[in-house]
Parts: structure tokens; C-alpha cells; sequence
């Protein structure tokens, strides 16, 4: 209980304008969510992708965070697969050519001690061919996504001053509607993106008084990688997850990563989240399917308090061969 006292009362200073602290969910596995980042990835590798996110932060922590998210995206077609029979024993297959609209939608729920976040986003992507690399077409991307969300607060279990005028004049919940924005660029041998979220700032006081802040924070993301091919069998891509806030400078946090691919079925990595964590990641293809874990090594003084943080991703990807990228695998 001690524990969870102490959360709450960091999560409502910050919603009452007196922290500096991001209001969106965390995520370790930035190269398998960059769709939940960046609404400009919908459809990039031209197949229909289901994603499962489950991430439990600070594990033995009363009121840590916790988010779960799933996500679909696709790449929309100009007309479907077309089989032909010219004999009895012989067919045909004419492969389709894939549209430069990529489509996603995604639902989540992210909780924070007291603080409860739910919301849905609907994604709108738009891919521009820029020539090619050792023939392999280069991909400018714009996104665009409506997303909103509930805010709540549930007190049950909260000890605090019953007689706070601010705590006692609030709503329960509030329903915000905002966008956010996305561009990439992705070539066969590196990538660089840029997205920003809450473009409205949507308004997310509780209380009814013009003298505390009344709208959220907007953030900003800059991703990018670059692939190492080795052999036929091994190659490594280092990476960098930048975010900010509109608190700037006060706010900026990186993770930089390193990742090794066997045969593109299996890698390992290490991740190092600046004033935060080491993050060791790991996971495996068979098939269709990709999973992925991530672990955090927490580096601040609350390590004293919890086990570490574990995020886990599950993934299918739906699509023959002639409608994907196969040189653009996102994971």
C-alpha cells in the first residue's frame, strides 16, 4: 500500500501540471511496435499484420504500469489474386500489384497507479515510390491517425485529503478525441522516421479551474536503423528510439539498440534506455508467427522495489509472396 500511495501521488502531479513525465505508453520493443509509434508504417511491408503487445512494468510494484495493445495493418490492393485454368492439370496465377494506401487500426489500454487510459485509433497511410537501391524500390511515407481515448481515475484504495477542494470537483473520466502525424523514409538498407502525437493537445484536466493546465503534452519520436548484412546467414542493425515532449529538452530520453539476425529467423539484442534501462531483447520466426521478449534492467533507485519490467509481442503476418516486400522485414 505504501508503494502504491507514493505512484498515485507522482500520476496526479502530473496531471495537475506539476510533472514532466510522457503520458503514453512505453514501449522496449520499438522495431516490432513501429506502428503503434509511427502511423506512417501502416502497410509498408505490404502484408496484413496482427499484433499483440503485452507489456507489465516495475513487476512487484503495487499500481505499476501496464499496457496491452493489438494492432492490424495492411496494405491495400488494386485488385485481387487472379487464377486462371488453362488445362486440367495446369493454372495460372497472375500476381496483384499492391496500392500505395496502407491501413491500420488500433485499440489499447494503458494503466498508470490511479490513472487508466482506453482508447481506439484508425491509421491512414500513403507510400510514394523514390526510385531504387541495388533494385530494390525506395518508400516515402506519410500517416496519418484519429485516435481517441478515455482518461479515468478510480480512488479505490487511494489514501488522501478528503477535504482537497481540487480532488473533490473533478470528473471521474474524460473523453479526449486528437491525431497524431507520421513520415518515413525506407530503403533495403536503412530506415529514418518521424511522428508526433496529440497535434490538438486534447484537453486533459479533471478539474473545473482555470488556473492549472488544461491540455496534454505533445510528443515527438525519431526512429531510425541501418542493416550490416554479414553473410548469407548473419547480419546485425544498430538503432536509435528518440522521444520528447513539449517540455523539450527536460524530457528527452533514446534507446539505443543493437540486434543480431540468424537467417532472419532468430535474433538477440541489447538496448540501452538512457537514465533508465538495459533491455535485453530476444525472439523467433516459425513461419508466420514472430514472437518477441523484451526485459528490463532497471537502472534508477527503483529497482530496490521491483523485479524489472517484461514486454512480450506476438505477431502474424497474412500475405503470399507476391504481395510483400520481402526485403523489408520490420522485425
Amino acid at each position: 500500500m505504501r508503494y502504491f500511495r507514493y505512484i498515485s501521488t507522482v500520476v496526479l502531479s502530473f496531471v495537475f501540471g506539476a510533472a514532466i513525465a510522457q503520458q503514453v505508453p512505453m514501449y522496449s520493443q520499438y522495431t516490432m511496435n513501429g506502428f503503434l509509434i509511427n502511423p506512417s508504417l501502416a502497410g509498408r511491408d505490404g502484408y496484413t499484420t496482427v499484433n499483440l503487445t503485452v507489456r507489465e512494468q516495475w513487476i512487484g510494484m503495487e499500481g505499476a504500469p501496464s499496457t496491452y495493445a493489438a494492432s492490424f495493418q495492411t496494405r491495400l490492393l488494386r485488385n485481387s489474386y487472379i487464377s486462371k485454368s488453362t488445362t486440367v492439370r495446369k493454372n495460372i496465377t497472375k500476381p496483384t500489384k499492391g496500392s500505395k494506401v496502407g491501413l491500420g487500426g488500433y485499440i489499447f489500454n494503458d494503466n498508470n497507479g490511479i490513472m487508466h487510459r482506453t482508447g481506439i485509433q484508425g491509421v491512414y497511410a500513403y507510400h510514394i515510390s523514390m526510385g531504387q537501391t541495388d533494385g530494390f524500390p525506395n518508400n516515402l511515407s506519410f500517416g496519418l491517425a484519429l485516435t481517441a481515448y478515455q482518461y479515468a481515475i478510480n480512488t479505490d484504495g487511494l489514501i488522501y485529503n478528503t477535504d482537497d477542494p481540487l480532488l473533490n470537483s473533478y470528473d471521474r473520466s474524460v473523453f479526449i478525441p486528437d491525431f497524431n502525424f507520421g513520415a518515413s523514409f525506407t530503403t533495403s538498407k536503412y530506415y529514418v522516421g518521424f511522428s508526433m502525437s496529440n497535434l490538438l493537445r486534447g484537453s486533459l484536466i479533471f478539474a473545473d479551474t482555470s488556473e492549472t493546465g488544461r491540455n496534454e503534452l505533445g510528443h515527438f519520436f525519431l526512429t531510425g536503423g541501418v542493416k550490416f548484412v554479414l553473410n548469407s546467414d548473419w547480419k546485425v542493425e544498430p538503432s536509435a528510439f528518440i522521444k520528447s515532449s513539449d517540455m523539450l529538452f527536460k524530457s528527452i530520453q533514446a534507446d539505443i539498440t543493437a540486434r543480431a539476425y540468424f537467417k532472419d529467423d532468430y535474433w538477440a539484442g541489447v538496448s540501452w534506455r538512457t537514465n533508465d534501462a538495459i533491455i535485453l531483447l530476444l525472439g523467433l520466426k516459425y513461419d508466420r508467427f514472430y514472437f518477441a521478449y523484451a526485459y528490463d534492467f532497471t537502472l534508477t533507485d527503483i529497482r530496490s522495489q521491483s523485479f524489472g519490467s517484461h514486454e512480450l509481442t506476438l505477431a502474424v503476418k497474412f500475405g503470399e509472396s507476391a504481395r510483400r516486400y520481402r526485403w523489408l522485414n520490420a522485425f
